[in-house]
């Protein structure tokens, strides 16, 4: 596949992405060429062709991220962050996690999100957030602990001697997060 079919098939979706973050249009702009520029220089990396959209999605919300990271601002958590597009119809573990995560109270979801999805450092979210870097620190431990326990409500996971949660995933039917 080509960067231009590519093009042709996600920019608009992309630049409207960028501009719901952003909201300027000569920002978005830049940001859709950087996006694409990646794009083209990872596209062969790219194993499973089915798997397009949601790469370049990531792509566009890395770069957003970064956009935000790189000049000291806010970037707007939305629910929707937490939701990737699937293209497999199997229940998995990752849609037990973005129920869960989306059933966290805000103020452990947050910081989370911050964390282990977006990838920033306590400092910058305790910046972010304007709150005491202790305080973060011990919700992102609680979410932790929460998603965890999500864990074991939805799918009868265990937490062994270890601290490690062990188990199998239940069929979506019998899944209470999911279903």
């Amino acid at each position: 596949m080509k960067t231009k079919t590519v093009w042709d098939l996600y920019a608009q979706d992309i630049k409207h992405f960028i501009l719901s973050k952003v909201k300027d249009g000569v920002i978005a702009d830049d940001l859709l060429q950087e996006t694409f520029i990646k794009v083209h220089v990872k596209l062969d990396t790219l194993k499973d062709d089915r798997k397009l959209k949601p790469w370049v999605f990531s792509i566009a919300r890395y770069t957003v991220v970064d956009y935000f990271r790189q000049n000291n601002l806010s970037y707007p958590i939305e629910d929707n962050d937490i939701i990737e597009e699937h293209t497999n119809s199997n229940h998995t573990r990752e849609d037990c996690l973005h129920g869960i995560i989306k059933s966290l109270p805000k103020k452990y979801r947050d910081p989370l999100i911050l964390a282990d999805i977006q990838g920033l450092k306590q400092a910058q979210i305790s910046e972010q957030l304007d709150l005491p870097l202790p305080t973060v620190k011990s919700q992102i431990q609680r979410a932790r602990k929460l998603v965890a326990q999500g864990f074991v409500e939805c799918c009868n996971f265990k937490i062994n001697d270890n601290g490690y949660l062990v188990g199998e995933l239940q069929e979506k039917e019998n899944c209470k997060i999911c279903n």
